[in-house]
């Protein structure tokens, strides 16, 4: 049975959940690659001798022999030759640990810090961290930069290479120098790693109103039920709107967002699916909607990817929600799973989704019907700290996303 999965994934872009809140770029779950299907027949064959040549010059000739280590130089090759593909960000190689760190959070649980990770212009770029982690408790933000990992430097270094640094038991602790983009500032924090479980929905009433402020963070297993209990305790509340908040949410099952978009919607399709013969297939919207009337408003920003995009795009083509923040990520892929022999996993675009509309998302993102930057330094506001608000207080914070959508649904006969 074919289990498809839609994540940020490694690459240029390279995505990874340290210990972690692990993510892939999202494909379809088969039980092995069988090498064979490259053999001197094919017309993609590599030239296997020319690769010899330089593993043996390599072995003989490198001044630092102990450097030679077979494994690392063979998952390099590998890597090198998916990055060649030119597929930023999507089509990638994992290792056998990076394989493990994503089962755990496909499991909805793991030990780290709670931060997903990107690799640009070779810098480890923080995409984002998770709600309630290690890392989220320590200020750390979306689009802040790891310049070293305790007093070692890691700019320009391999993402598992980071990982092994960062990563650790729980109860342990890592330093962390951090610099911020949005001031030009580093600043270097101390973390300890944590048991972390995935909570993949939370919601509030937001206080003196009649709407909810719902939070997707992730779509790991279980998130459809844990979505039906939230919307089913909002409608037993008399909420008649919210906040849907799908801002640093990765990606994640894609079945799972098929099922927790059709909760929004009573018909049409969800996403369409586009293969490398361009033939194109519709995902329909499964029924039996919990909430089709509740009306909404998306949160989106920079970290809104994969799955996230697929719902994002769908409420907004069938002009069920307007969406609102900072363009998508652009994950557009559908990535078929390869395993290889020793438990690692070769990732390759095989398909690509669209919006209902056609819309193409690989690279663009989705953007949004009202945009709203985020203040630098600007915590999101979330439903369990929201919880603790009165309106005085949600009023006067400065996630302006969050107060520019509740503006949205506060008009004339929005809920309140």
């Amino acid at each position: 049975m074919m289990n498809l999965r839609l994540f940020k994934t490694t690459g240029l872009k390279t995505l990874v959940f340290l210990s972690l809140w692990m993510a892939l770029a999202g494909g379809i779950i088969v039980d092995r690659l069988v090498f064979a299907r490259i053999g001197s027949d094919s017309p993609a064959a590599p030239d296997f001798k020319l690769i010899s040549e330089a593993w043996d010059l390599i072995a003989k000739e490198y001044v630092m022999h102990d450097a030679v280590q077979p494994q690392k130089l063979t998952y390099g090759a590998i890597g090198g030759m998916v990055n060649a593909l030119g597929d930023t960000g999507h089509s990638s190689f994992l290792s056998p640990d990076m394989v493990h760190l994503e089962k755990h959070f496909l499991e909805g649980s793991f030990t780290g810090i709670g931060v997903e990770l990107r690799i640009k212009e070779g810098h480890i770029v923080i995409l984002a961290p998770m709600e309630g982690s290690p890392a989220q408790r320590a200020g750390i933000q979306s689009g802040d930069v790891i310049m070293k990992v305790g007093e070692k430097d890691v700019v320009g270094l391999p993402l598992e290479e980071v990982i092994n640094e960062i990563t650790g038991r729980s109860g342990t602790a890592v330093s962390l120098s951090v610099l911020s983009p949005k001031t030009g500032q580093t600043r270097t924090l101390s973390l300890v790693r944590a048991e972390i479980t995935v909570h993949n929905v939370s919601w509030t009433r937001l206080p003196g109103s009649g709407l909810a402020d719902l939070r997707i963070a992730g779509f790991s297993q279980g998130v459809t039920g844990e979505l039906r209990k939230a919307l089913a305790e909002i409608k037993k509340a008399g909420i008649n709107g919210a906040i849907l908040d799908l801002r640093d949410n990765p990606g994640g099952v894609f079945q799972a967002t098929i099922t927790a978009t059709s909760q929004f919607l009573r018909s049409g399709n969800v996403a369409l699916v586009r293969n490398n013969k361009g033939v194109t297939m519709p995902v329909r919207v499964e029924g039996g909607a919990l909430a089709p009337d509740i009306e909404l408003v998306v949160l989106v920003n920079e970290g809104t990817a994969s799955a996230a995009e697929i719902m994002a795009g769908a409420l907004q083509d069938a002009h069920r929600a307007r969406v609102v923040g900072e363009k998508t990520f652009g994950t557009g892929t559908v990535l078929e799973t390869f395993k290889l022999s020793d438990g690692s996993e070769l990732l390759l675009a095989i398909a690509e989704w669209l919006t209902p509309d056609g819309r193409v998302i690989w690279h663009k993102g989705i953007a949004p019907d009202v945009e709203v930057p985020m203040p630098a330094g600007t915590e999101p506001l979330y439903p369990a700290k929201i919880k603790e608000m009165n309106p005085a207080q949600m009023r006067a914070s400065e996630d302006k996303q969050f107060l520019r959508a509740l503006d949205l649904l506060s008009g004339p006969g929005a809920g309140s």
